[in-house]
C-alpha cells in the first residue's frame, strides 16, 4: 500500500501545481481588459449566433471556475465572474464553453461517447475502489474464486471511469481549439488578448490531462493488486 500512497501523493502534488498555475494565469489575464468591451456573456452569445445556434441559453452560475455546458437543457453556464467581466480570461472561458455547444450541435463523436458514459460513470466511479478491495479481502479469506471475480468487476468499473477521463481529453482540447479559432478569425480579441486567452485555455486543458494520467495510474496499480494475487 505504500506504493499506492506515494503514487496518489505524486498525482495530487502535480494536480495542485497545475491547478495553482491555472488560478494564477486566470488572475493575470483577468486584468487584460478587452478593447471591444464585451462581457463573457456577450462573447458567448455572439459565438452561438455566428454558428447559427439559437436553442442554447447563456446563464450565470454561482462559484468560481464552475463554467460548463449542459447538453441536457442546452445551457452555457458561466460563473458569475466570467459572465459579467470583460477581459481575456472571461472571453476564453466563455468561448470554450460555447465550443462544447458547437460540438453538441454538430454531433461531435467524442462528445457523444462521453455523454453515453456519464450515467455509467456517475454510478460506478465512487464504488469501484470498495468493490476491488472487497473482492481482494474475500479472495484472501476464501481463496481465489468469487472474490477474484468481484475484484475484476471493480476493475471494470474503474476502467470505465478511466476511459471517461481519456475521452474527455479530445473533447476539451477540441472545444479550446474551436474557441481560439473563432476568437481569432472573428477578431473578437486583439493579438495580445489572444495570447492571454490561449495561455489560459492551455493550462485549463492540462488539468484534464493530469486527471487522466492519475486515473490510469490508479487503474494500473489496482490491476497489479488483483492479477498479482491470481
Amino acid at each position: 500500500m505504500i506504493g499506492y500512497y506515494i503514487m496518489i501523493g505524486a498525482v495530487m502534488l502535480v494536480s495542485w501545481a497545475v491547478s495553482n498555475t491555472l488560478k494564477r494565469k486566470f488572475a493575470k489575464y483577468s486584468k487584460i481588459q478587452l478593447r471591444n468591451g464585451m462581457s463573457g456573456a456577450e462573447v458567448a452569445q455572439k459565438m452561438l449566433s455566428d454558428h447559427g445556434i439559437t436553442d442554447v441559453e447563456v446563464i450565470s452560475t454561482p462559484g468560481r471556475l464552475t463554467d460548463h455546458y449542459n447538453p441536457k437543457n442546452k445551457t452555457v453556464n458561466l460563473s458569475e465572474a466570467v459572465y459579467n467581466q470583460r477581459n481575456a480570461a472571461a472571453a476564453a472561458v466563455a468561448a470554450h464553453e460555447v465550443g462544447h455547444a458547437v460540438q453538441h450541435a454538430q454531433a461531435y463523436s467524442w462528445l457523444q461517447m462521453r455523454s453515453t458514459l456519464v450515467p455509467v460513470v456517475s454510478v460506478t466511479s465512487g464504488m469501484s475502489h470498495w468493490v476491488i478491495m472487497g473482492g481482494l479481502m474475500l479472495g484472501a479469506a476464501a481463496g481465489i474464486g468469487l472474490g477474484w471475480w468481484v475484484a475484476i468487476a471493480g476493475l471494470v468499473m474503474m476502467g470505465a471511469a478511466t476511459l471517461f477521463s481519456f475521452i474527455t481529453l479530445p473533447v476539451e482540447y477540441d472545444a479550446s481549439n474551436r474557441a481560439l479559432a473563432w476568437l481569432k478569425n472573428k477578431n473578437v480579441v486583439t493579438p495580445d488578448e489572444y495570447k492571454g486567452s490561449e495561455d489560459a485555455l492551455k493550462w485549463a486543458a492540462r488539468t484534464y490531462l493530469v486527471a487522466a494520467i492519475g486515473a490510469l495510474a490508479n487503474l494500473l496499480y489496482w490491476a497489479l493488486q488483483v492479477f498479482g494475487r491470481d
